[in-house]
């Protein structure tokens, strides 16, 4: 069952989403520069692992907008402030190869049956060239050729 199409009402940041990325961030502030893995950082913060997600989600909204630092996670020290431009990098390029391989899959699990079931629609053939241009970006982003 597909699922039901997101109203302009549900892409918004709700107002408790917003406190809870406060709570995540002024925990972070205390414990910083260590971090705090996720069952801790539940933990301190109060919250449960769906208030958790959402709080982490409207924190990488509102990073931006409010000059917070940038949120990164790591397996040796789970959720922490990063200001270092080399870590930043190189979790920058992880998760692009993580999204690169989630484009490609879509490419070749959805899009490439479409594209054979309806070789004249003009939706398939639109959205294919959209999701490859998607992929090589990512793919550059991943795997940068440095001179």
């Amino acid at each position: 069952m597909p699922r039901a199409r997101r109203t302009e009402r549900d892409r918004r940041r709700s107002p408790t989403a917003g406190r809870h990325a406060d709570s995540i961030r002024l925990a972070l502030m205390e414990v910083a520069p260590a971090g705090l893995k996720k069952t801790r950082l539940m933990a301190v913060t109060e919250l449960s692992g769906s208030q958790l997600v959402r709080g982490l989600a409207a924190f990488r909204e509102l990073a931006g907008e409010k000059d917070w630092p940038p949120l990164v996670w790591s397996g040796e020290s789970g959720y922490h402030f990063c200001l270092d431009p080399d870590v930043l990098e190189e979790w920058e390029q992880q998760w692009a190869d993580v999204k690169f391989t989630q484009i490609s899959r879509v490419i070749t699990g959805v899009l490439a049956p479409h594209a054979k079931l309806f070789p004249k629609s003009r939706w398939v053939q639109y959205v294919v060239a959209q999701m490859n241009a998607v992929q090589s970006a990512l793919d550059m982003i991943a795997r940068p050729q440095i001179q």
